[in-house]
Order: structure tokens, then sequence, then C-alpha cells
């Protein structure tokens, strides 16, 4: 196990140094935009030449990377160049709001899923089924600012159930942070319940199996044989596409937190991308790709947990 944990974060050392050096590259194309922005639209060939100079923007790229690195590794990430804040400082006032979000929209995922999953196969052909089948395929077909603007409409608007907008942290109490955090989560779990046919797949295959059958002539009882072997022998591949709807999942924290106005690291990134600011966007590059490779390492865990086939791989 050591051996592999080893395996896996030299790989995502080697896919964070890629990832981060082919994005560097790509946006510092782009500089002597940005600091036309940053300037203004007025400014001479002087004034944009002496605030590239005092960026270190007129540096050979190489050079530059290099800068980057060294500081990044020590935990700097730079400072934006529109409103001077550290970069760390930004990323780190806004990500608790991202994460949350985020471990929200999993547990969510993974509960509803698994349990919507699991009661169409044992209801194969059924009412159930079919009904379950129609609604996710819909769903997954639906953009999900749209899933939102509806939810909204429905039960902000109209019904004023939950706020319509804004985030509300833990420390103004569960109450008010539970309302905030509801619709933006229905939001992205709607859009991803596809899932649920995966579940529902792998159960029925487990259910189909020879042993299931060895295991009620025995005696057991419906529920044991279903909780306690069929689920625990269906879990990985069900695990696996969970794992992979990580980037899904954070690609749709970008949109849901620009619908809702939630001040978390997907509408961070969605400013820097639209005005230019290299540093704080080279910040949440990093970081994102580390959440995902940390959360991926977390399901690759549990599955060889689950699986002693993966463990001796």
């Amino acid at each position: 196990m050591i051996r592999y944990l080893c395996r896996r974060l030299a790989f995502g050392v080697a896919l964070l140094a890629l990832v981060t050096s082919a994005t560097f590259f790509a946006v510092f194309g782009s500089s002597h935009t940005v600091v036309r922005s940053l300037v203004g639209e007025q400014a001479t060939e002087q004034q944009i030449a002496a605030r590239t100079a005092e960026l270190g923007l007129d540096r050979p790229v190489w050079e530059q990377f290099g800068d980057w690195v060294a500081h990044a590794v020590t935990g700097d990430l730079g400072t934006s160049y529109f409103t001077s804040e550290p970069v760390t400082q930004a990323i780190g006032n806004r990500l608790p709001v991202t994460l949350t979000l985020m471990i929200c929209s999993m547990v969510v995922l993974a509960v509803v899923s698994a349990v919507l999953g699991v009661l169409a196969a044992v209801r194969r052909g059924g009412v159930v089924d079919r009904t379950l089948q129609l609604v996710t395929e819909t769903l997954s077909a639906v953009p999900k600012f749209w899933l939102a603007l509806m939810l909204v409409i429905a039960l902000a608007i109209n019904l004023r159930f939950f706020p319509a907008t804004g985030y509300a942290p833990l420390s103004d109490g569960v109450g008010a942070w539970a309302l905030g955090i509801v619709l933006p989560t229905a939001a992205i779990v709607l859009g991803e319940l596809r899932i649920t046919s995966m579940v529902r797949g792998a159960v029925s295959d487990e259910l189909d199996k020879p042993y299931v059958r060895t295991l009620r002539s025995r005696g057991l009882s419906e529920t044991e044989v279903l909780f306690r072997h069929v689920l625990r022998n269906a879990a990985p591949p069900w695990l696996s596409l969970l794992s992979m709807k990580v980037v899904a999942l954070f690609g749709g924290v970008v949109v849901i937190e620009k619908v809702f106005a939630v001040p978390g690291v997907g509408s961070l990134a969605t400013g820097a991308a639209t005005s230019g600011d290299i540093p704080v966007l080279m910040g949440v590059v990093v970081t994102t790709v580390a959440i995902i490779f940390v959360v991926y390492l977390v399901f690759d865990l549990v599955q060889a947990w689950l699986n002693p086939k993966v463990r001796l791989s």
C-alpha cells in the first residue's frame, strides 16, 4: 500500500507540473493585452512598456516561469495585478466556500444515486425503474445554469423557501448556512444524476450472479443479501464513475457560483480569466489540480479497501 501511495503521489506531482507549465505558457502569451487593460486604452507605448517592466513581463518567459515555480514551492503564488491582494490569501478566503459546496454535492450525489440506483435495480422493468431512467436522462441533458435558474424562480422567488443568491458562513448559524447552500447543491446534483444508471447496472449484474442464488438458498434474507454482499461487490464501478465526476462537479460549481453569487474559487477564477489576472488564474489552476488529485486518491484508497484485487494490483 505504501508503494502504491508513493506511485500515486509521484503521478500527482507530475500531473501538477504538466498542467501548471502548460497553463503558464498559454496565459503569459497574452501578457501585452493584460498590461494594456491595466494601464487603460489611452495609455502610450512608453507607459505600457514601463508597466510591463514593473511586472517583470519583459523578461524571457522561461525566466518568468522559473521565478514563479521558485516562489510557488514556498507557498507564494504571487499578487493579483488588479487588487494587489496576495493570491494565496485570495484563494484561502474563498476555498472553504467552494470545498463546502463540492463536498455537499458529492455526498448528496453519492447517497441519492445509490438509493435510486438500488431501487431501480430491485424493481427492474417496472414503472419506478423506467421513470427514474427517464427523469435522470432528461436532467443530464439540461444545462446546469438553466436548472439553477428554474430552482431560483420556483423555490426562492415564487415560494420564498430559500434565498435566491448569496452564501452564509457557518459562523452565521447552521440554519442560515443550510438555507443558502441547498439550491446550489441541488442544481449541481440534479445535473449529474445520470450516474444512477451505473449503480442500477452494477447492482443488476450482481443480482444475476450465481452466488446470490446460493446465498438465498442458505436462508439469508433479501435485505442481508443486498446490503451485505451485493452492494459491496457493486461499489467499485460506481466509485470509479463517481470519482470521475469530480471534474464535472468542479465545472458545475464554477457555473453555479456565478448564478447564485457565491463567493468561491469558481467565481474568482471566472473573474481572473475575464480580466486577465494571470497570477490569480495560475493560483486557481494549481489549487484545483491539487484538490482533484487528492479526491481521486481518496476514491482509489476506498476502492482498494472494498476490493482485495485492487490492493493486490
